[in-house]
């Protein structure tokens, strides 16, 4: 009988494990999304709870202006703004499924149809509110068009600096592709004496020209003019100049009934609130002590209300979203992607740190929103839609491997010795 013997010292061959796959409920979610990278989802996750927290917090903080301008109904700001929730959410979601190339086709247009809508605000249709020209109302409909102008600016930007990324001669080379649009754009803005948001569409653009690869002197030498330019602007009008008067050398009594009435209660609210809060909807600074409790200064309802614990929780939020931002940032090869999904994360996350700055006496008022939590249509809308876009282009990533996930490099199989040759039958 003639058998075959293995040859000795090969261990026998282990089988081959399965392909892991994801959860039904994961492979639901992504497919709902329309993302399937990690970071988006920790990207689309978190602005969708802080979503869900904006509309706890604008019910909270609006109802007692809310019944008083309303006839009595506590609920008619925060319908509202869950009405521009419903909206906002389904276009991100849309819109996230478009291609790259989209963007780009479309990117010109979108920027003209920005600034013409800009003008509406100089027109009949514009008015003032809190002493800024930046808004339009037609038909009892109202919205700010510079909240949408950002966006078209950040794609048109990712537009003209990524055929030129990285490739930056002189200065004519930064200056000239990005700043007669945006520059044009950022004076439309200011002429609405909202320096506010003329700041943030200047952040935008030196955030898209860094992520383009422009030399960083040539970024230094524009924030020096454009901190020269803020000063001088800030100057020609006596509130802004009170403002950052009383920023800097702090309230004097003749100043509290007038230019530190929201900054002062605002720090009140937040010290009351302690470490726990005084519970949801109990706050007392909400009953018209404070001005725009639902919208600029929503952060010191929230720290009144929940305490330390909840403003720690919105910081948080937003540095996880951050997080998200800069792992796609990094993981974009694409300049148009890079340049796209970073300005896009300069505009949210410093907005956020803005607003927050200025309810805690760091900065001077600003006038700015908390994304996705203060009241506000345009602002919410054009926010999630800036996230649409993000998510829109992390389409193209590839799908991490496992050990990336873990955060662990990819083993790598070490190579083995030649396989020996069988032995001789055994007869």
């Amino acid at each position: 009988m003639t058998t075959v013997r293995p040859p000795r010292g090969r261990p026998a061959p282990e089988p081959a494990q399965p392909a892991r796959t994801p959860p039904a409920a994961v492979v639901a979610v992504r497919r709902l999304f329309g993302v399937e990278h990690p970071d988006a989802m920790i990207v689309v996750g978190t602005v969708i709870f802080l979503v869900l927290f904006g509309l706890v917090m604008v019910l909270s903080s609006s109802a007692v202006t809310s019944a008083q301008n309303n006839e009595g109904d506590f609920f008619a700001v925060f319908l509202r703004q869950g009405l521009f929730a419903l909206i906002g959410i389904p276009l991100m979601l849309t819109i996230a499924r478009l291609p790259a190339m989209f963007w780009r086709r479309w990117a010109r247009h979108a920027v003209m149809l920005g600034l013409g809508l800009q003008l509406l605000v100089f027109t009949g249709l514009g008015y003032d509110y809190g002493g800024n020209q930046n808004w339009i109302s037609l038909g009892g409909f109202t919205a700010q068009p510079s909240e949408f102008l950002k966006l078209a600016l950040v794609v048109w930007l990712a537009t003209v600096l990524a055929d030129r990324a990285n490739a930056f001669t002189d200065w004519r080379s930064v200056v000239i592709p990005a700043v007669p649009v945006s520059g044009l754009a950022i004076v439309m803005v200011l002429a609405g004496q909202d320096l506010g948001t003329a700041s943030i569409m200047i952040a935008i653009v030196l955030a898209a020209l860094f992520f383009a690869g422009a030399p960083l002197r040539y970024l230094a030498g524009m924030v020096s003019v454009v901190a020269l330019g803020a000063v001088m602007f800030a100057l020609t009008s006596s509130s802004r100049s009170n403002r950052i008067d009383v920023w800097l050398n702090g309230c004097a009594p003749e100043d509290y009934e007038f230019t530190c009435w929201q900054s002062v209660h605002a720090l009140w609210a937040l010290g009351s609130g302690g470490v726990f809060g005084v519970g949801l909807g109990n706050s007392a600074t909400k009953w018209r002590w404070l001005p725009h409790a639902e919208s600029d200064f929503i952060f010191a309802i929230v720290g009144e209300e929940l305490g330390l614990i909840g403003a720690l929780v919105v910081l948080v939020l937003f540095a996880v979203l951050a997080v998200g931002l800069v792992r796609l940032v990094r993981r974009h090869e694409n300049p148009f992607h890079r340049i796209a999904t970073g300005a896009i994360m300069v505009w949210i996350v410093g907005q956020a740190l803005v607003n927050i700055g200025v309810v805690l006496g760091m900065l001077p008022v600003l006038g700015l929103p908390l994304p996705f939590i203060s009241v506000g249509g345009s602002a919410l809308v054009s926010s999630l839609l800036a996230i649409g876009v993000v998510l829109s282009l992390a389409r193209d990533l590839p799908l991490p491997h496992r050990g990336e996930l873990a955060g662990a490099p990819l083993p790598r199989t070490a190579p083995g010795p030649a396989p020996r040759p069988a032995g001789p039958r055994a007869r």
